[in-house]
């Protein structure tokens, strides 16, 4: 049976010792309710509600999934008493304003909030997950009715949400969107088209259920500019704030998935359903991307909730299943075996997945601070600021969405692997972190899109390059600091030669793309991939050059802690950061290697 265990070691020598939350929290209006002492409560108070809450009901509710009749979905057994305690525990509204009932603690607590609660029990997770983004959006563009008629009930938790995107002509494809908005005389509008694919679209966790829908105005021009944003709750809301009757919003079905079956991913019907503008007429796709961003952090999350509960599975088995002898001679002759950790390759998979959940929790925890400084600039209406850290978090997004997610699966696989044939197994539940991991890469967009979200749109159209310019800038004034440590040379000389490539690389893609507009798309994968490799690099260098000052000088944690954060640096190092070679070299390559087949050569069937 899988278990988990709230990583608290890793989680403050990030926030304390490398990351330095609480100088950060002094930059914030909302930091000072951030103290240390509040944060080590609140941090024990969710893993103590994900490992005993969470984590118990996990497999059982796999086995179980959801049950629909009649446009009903009823959760596994164990869900409502786990999102019951979820509420009375105030976790939903930990980072939002006292106004709408929240406590007013930084973002960024919520987000590690997020990955605890979803390394125990994805699935259960989505269910207020997909809420955050619908508070987020209100609180963005929502006009003050709005927000004082959902917030409140959203921020508690009474109530929850989701995002109403997807039609079956059209998934990333917005152009080709159906979904219409036609006024009534009272200034909401009737909303019909049916949406697929929406996560806790219909479920028996909370009263009523507000959607976040996109849909077209009947004088709305073309394309993705005529895309306008409504909130069409489940159940109208009555002048009281209390539930009226039921609106023209059902639930068709719910997929049945390779994975995540505890959560209900349902189609929804719209018909004539009551919706409410929210934000500037055809401006919706604006309104959109701050719940996306929102949506694909958090996603971002779920691939190191992967890496994490595999890693966690998998080092004790390691320890404890015997087979063979080690190469290097004997290691427990009093047993038929050596323990499978004794052997080489089953240290390279364990390490593996302690280099990259430790490393994604450092890109993740780091971006978490943009997006503390994003929720503050909100909070005041700073426009300016808003833009500003808009702009930051938005070259991290992609990245932690479409990286961090592929690397969830590659952990999953290495957990089976070191399972073997009992990795296939239900019983031991690797099986289900693999069924689980593969969704991450798909949804809020998949892999690819991320790349071309990240090479097309982020990198190479707005400022030619600039981002990659500024963001490894700050890798070489850190670079600049330990020059002349010799503990830290390694990483300094290795960072410093991938900040020139980096830039390099984007350099021959801009002007590549002048001739050969498919490059930008044929090389996208091998540029995200790349660019992640490189960031984690980063990461672990810091994480490197903190763990040598501290095993010199003392630190929170024990000696041994930190010489395990050095060596799995050298690690990463030595034995992952080289496939960052493969994507540089394959990513300059012409489109006209992919794009030269004629499309009826691909396959002779007959």
């Amino acid at each position: 049976m899988l278990t988990y265990k709230a990583p608290l070691r890793d989680i403050k020598f990030l926030m304390n010792e490398v990351l330095d939350y609480q100088g950060h929290y002094q930059t914030l209006d909302n930091g000072k309710n951030a103290d240390a002492e509040t944060v080590d409560m609140i941090l024990q108070g969710f893993a103590d509600f994900a490992e005993n809450m969470l984590a118990p009901v996990y497999q059982a509710a796999d086995e179980e999934g959801c049950h629909f009749k009649e446009g009903e979905v009823t959760t596994p057994k164990g869900f409502k008493e786990a999102y019951q305690a979820f509420m009375e525990g105030g976790w939903q509204g930990i980072s939002y304003p006292e106004e709408f009932g929240g406590m007013n603690l930084p973002m960024s607590l919520n987000l590690i909030k997020s990955e605890m609660m979803g390394t125990a029990n994805w699935p259960w997770a989505m269910y207020p997950g997909l809420s955050i983004g619908a508070v987020n959006t209100i609180l963005q563009y929502g006009d003050e009715s709005q927000k004082n008629t959902y917030l409140p009930k959203l921020i508690s938790g009474e109530w929850s949400g989701t995002m109403c995107l997807t039609e079956a002509q059209a998934g990333t494809d917005l152009n080709q969107m159906k979904t219409r908005a036609t006024p009534n005389d009272d200034g909401s509008y009737a909303i019909t088209g049916t949406k697929i694919f929406i996560s806790a679209g219909e479920h028996d966790l909370t009263d009523n259920i507000v959607h976040i829908v996109l849909a077209r105005l009947p004088d709305a021009p073309a394309g993705t500019k005529g895309i306008s944003l409504f909130i069409v709750p489940k159940f109208l809301v009555n002048a009281d704030g209390e539930m009226g009757e039921r609106n023209a919003v059902t639930c068709g079905s719910i997929e049945q998935k390779m994975g995540i079956s505890s959560s209900a991913t349902c189609v929804l019907n719209f018909d004539g359903a009551t919706g409410y503008l929210i934000g500037e007429p055809n401006k919706g796709l604006k309104a959109m991307f701050t719940y996306m961003n929102t949506a694909r952090i958090g996603t971002g999350i779920q691939g190191l909730s992967h890496m994490e509960l595999a890693f966690q599975n998998s080092l004790p088995y390691a320890k404890e299943r015997r087979s063979m002898r080690a190469l290097s001679g004997t290691k427990e002759p009093d047993q038929a075996g050596d323990a499978i950790i004794h052997h080489a390759d089953v240290r390279r998979m364990l390490l593996i997945q302690k280099a990259f959940s430790e490393g994604g929790r450092s890109m993740t925890y780091h971006s978490a601070r943009y997006a503390d400084h994003l929720a503050n600039a909100v909070a005041k209406g700073d426009e300016e600021g808003i833009k500003k850290w808009d702009d930051k978090l938005g070259f991290y997004t992609p990245i932690l969405k479409g990286f961090l997610t592929e690397l969830g699966i590659e952990c999953a696989k290495h957990g089976q692997q070191i399972y073997g044939g009992h990795g296939y197994i239900k019983e031991t539940g690797m099986e289900l972190i693999a069924r689980d991991a593969r969704i991450a890469t798909l949804y809020e967009g998949t892999t690819g899109v991320q790349a071309l979200d990240l090479l097309g749109r982020k990198v190479l159209l707005n400022g030619a390059g600039k981002i990659v310019r500024d963001y490894t800038a700050g890798i070489m004034k850190w670079c600049s600091e330990y020059a002349l440590d010799k503990e830290m040379r390694q990483y300094v000389w290795a960072l410093t030669k991938l900040c020139a490539e980096w830039n390099m690389l984007t350099a021959r893609l801009l002007i590549a793309a002048r001739k050969d507009r498919e490059i930008v798309s044929a090389a996208s994968d091998d540029y995200l991939m790349y660019s992640g490799y490189v960031m984690m690099a980063y990461h672990w260098a810091r994480m490197a050059a903190v763990a040598f000052d501290k095993m010199k000088n003392g630190g929170e944690q024990p000696y041994e802690f930190y010489l395990a954060k050095t060596q799995t640096a050298e690690f990463y190092f030595e034995k992952i950061l080289p496939r960052s070679d493969a994507h540089a070299n394959a990513m300059t390559t012409p489109s006209e290697v992919m794009t030269k087949m004629d499309i009826d050569h691909f396959a002779f069937l007959d």
